[in-house]
């Protein structure tokens, strides 16, 4: 999800509409696959865009022979024929560590399960829970030998579910989860969930960019890139990464870093989970855990478009130690919710409120000031330590530049038709720029340095409705999108459009790295 726990942002900031009654939009999730390579979507938004159906329930023991290329195919069609005597799964289990759960194991129902409940209804093969990274390379080498299809699992907080597949082996990597800290560089295992990581650092006076979901998982989150509240003052999750164990196609276990096997390390900071490996561990360089100083302000709806335009200067024009994300959503009267919740690392917020303000040319309506510490800013933003398993649609675009009058005029406009339809519906835009801008040491394959900000369509429905105002959206944005991004994964677009310039590159590293294709699902690239 985007930076701001749902449940967070609109607890103070006026009714919406839920499913029908009065309530606040709640979702959280930062993650396309949630472990590995890279993950899978495109570049240009298709004229038919449709958020995900719930994938293939089918369970036949003869599935599809060619995995799907598809995106918008179902993960559960996507797994090739098994061998003619079948998997041994009783000599697989005893090999590993970790737990072994198949259909008829007490515990299979909630170990397939991801974030959003909407995926239930998907059954895999068999559910591998990791212990270490040698039962990754066990699983990775049975999946293999045995021709099923492998995704990956932290969080599971994937949009399309991409971190389960019926017919195939879900590889959950959530065991990996301890950490340890020296001279600044935070070691974890990739199962861990950002409360966890930021509890952890807090310890020591450090923390690291991260979004604010406190159940994703860490790997997920990074791979996809990793946008947060310190995006414009410290980059991506991705940029703090110094060095990743990774298991490959092969079976082999890498350590992968700026001076060895520089080509996969950089693949692998920016594109997604499922593609290239499954990561087991990051080294990343943390970040002062510093006061941070909050504001959240609130105009009316006769000001929404002044806000954004002043919202846009603000993302261009504010100080790499301001971060400030504009939500517009859909109340339940019909009408529209604009506010913006903003963060100083200075500790003070007085000063980036007050230009913010004069961007917009109007004093907010409402007017919020506070001051936290690093951990009380981690629970303020996720709404407390943990989230609740919830439903949603969601989908974005990337903004390559300020959008003209038009186009706002359009976006505020698609809002407004899911409020007085009754649909529960936000924009949620977050800024880039700042050190996001710079490429780090090492190399990176996220594609949208120059982007100004990433908008999440979001809605809590799962219904056609959502469906038409996530559509819409990228309708009303179209020329000023540069593409999408892959923690946002959805199904109607193509590949490519989540990559950009670095598109060429990951393919180079998809043939080198995995030259039998075998992490392949309907959201994976090459």
């Amino acid at each position: 999800m985007s930076l701001l726990d749902r449940r967070t942002v609109l607890k103070a900031g006026g009714a919406v509409w839920v499913g029908g009654a009065v309530g606040t939009v709640a979702g959280c999730g930062d993650s396309t696959n949630d472990t590995g390579g890279t993950a899978s979507p495109s570049q240009t938004p298709s004229a038919t865009r449709s958020t995900t159906a719930p994938p293939s329930t089918n369970s036949s023991a003869t599935p599809s022979t060619t995995p799907s290329t598809t995106p918008g195919g179902s993960p559960g069609t996507s797994a090739p024929t098994q061998t003619a005597a079948g998997p041994n799964w009783n000599t697989f289990a005893r090999s590993l560590k970790g737990r072994l759960y198949l259909p008829s194991t007490s515990g299979y129902a909630a170990a397939h399960q991801l974030f959003n409940p909407r995926w239930d209804s998907v059954r895999p093969t068999a559910v591998v829970k990791a212990a270490n990274p040698a039962d990754v390379q066990k699983a990775i080498d049975f999946a293999r030998t045995n021709k099923l299809v492998l995704v990956a699992k932290s969080g599971g907080h994937s949009y399309v579910g991409a971190s389960t597949i019926a017919n195939g082996l879900q590889l959950d990597v959530g065991g990996l989860k301890t950490m340890s800290y020296a001279n600044g560089v935070l070691t974890v295992g990739a199962g861990a969930r950002l409360y966890d990581v930021h509890a952890f650092l807090d310890r020591y006076g450090r923390s690291l960019p991260t979004g604010t979901c406190p159940t994703v998982g860490v790997a997920g989150l990074t791979l996809g890139g990793g946008m947060g509240i310190h995006t414009r003052t410290y980059g991506l999750t991705c940029d703090r990464v110094v060095s990743m164990g990774v298991v490959t196609a092969d079976g082999k276990a890498h350590t992968v870093s700026a001076g060895s096997e520089p080509e996969l390390f950089a693949a692998l900071r920016g594109s997604g989970g499922g593609n290239l490996g499954v990561v087991t561990s990051f080294q990343f360089a943390t970040i002062p855990a510093t006061r941070l100083g909050f504001f959240r302000l609130t105009w009316p709806e006769s000001q929404a478009a002044a806000v954004v335009r002043g919202w846009q200067r603000f993302a261009q024009s504010a100080p790499t130690t301001v971060w400030g994300n504009l939500h517009i959503d859909a109340k339940s009267n019909g009408t529209l919710l604009v506010r913006v919740l903003g963060v100083s690392t200075t500790g003070d917020a007085t000063a980036a409120a007050a230009q913010l303000e004069s961007f917009v040319g109007a004093k907010a309506s409402a007017r919020t000031l506070s001051v936290k510490s690093h951990l009380e800013a981690v629970k303020y933003l996720g709404g407390g330590t943990t989230s609740p398993r919830q439903g949603f649609l969601a989908g974005s675009d990337v903004l390559k530049g300020p959008m003209d009058a038009a186009t706002i005029t359009g976006l505020l406009g698609v809002v407004k038709s899911a409020a007085r339809a009754g649909t529960p519906a936000s924009a949620i835009l977050d800024p880039l720029g700042g050190q996001a801008a710079k490429t780090p040491a090492g190399g990176s394959s996220w594609p949208w340095r120059s982007a100004l900000a990433v908008i999440q369509w979001y809605s809590s429905a799962q219904n056609t409705g959502a469906q038409t105002f996530i559509a819409n959206g990228h309708r009303a944005v179209r020329g000023f999108s540069a593409g999408g991004y892959v923690n946002y994964v959805e199904t109607g677009r193509a590949v490519s459009s989540y990559y950009g310039a670095s598109a060429a590159k990951l393919d180079a590293a998809k043939k080198k790295y995995d030259p039998s294709n075998f992490f392949h699902t309907p959201y994976t690239f090459g």
